[in-house]
């Protein structure tokens, strides 16, 4: 199956309407996601893991401090941001966890 390309600049700046939890750094949208607990930290991660691995696109993952997740998203094979990080990004925001504001 073909890859899609990269988003154009406009294309992204529509895209990143829908997920205002995200934030452009570069080639990539990053969330940084707090939780309530080390171990709800860690479930987020593997819910994130499961729906990446259904979706055949995996983000990068950091569990740092004892709570708290950063989610950077990229289609490193396009060397930029396609409809999967957006899809993906989506997906994601959707998920019920247990946060804490920040």
């Amino acid at each position: 199956m073909a890859r899609p390309s990269t988003l154009t600049e406009q294309e992204l700046v529509e895209h990143l309407k829908d997920i205002p939890l995200w934030r452009l750094d570069g080639a990539t949208i990053v969330r940084e996601i707090p939780t309530s607990s080390f171990a709800a930290a860690v479930g987020l991660f593997n819910a994130i893991a499961i729906i990446a691995e259904q979706a055949d696109h995996h983000p990068d993952i950091l569990v740092y401090g004892w709570n708290k997740l950063r989610v950077t998203l990229t289609t490193h094979d396009q060397g930029g941001l396609t409809i999967l990080d957006i899809r993906l990004a989506k997906s994601i925001d959707a998920l019920r966890f247990d946060t804490i504001s920040t």
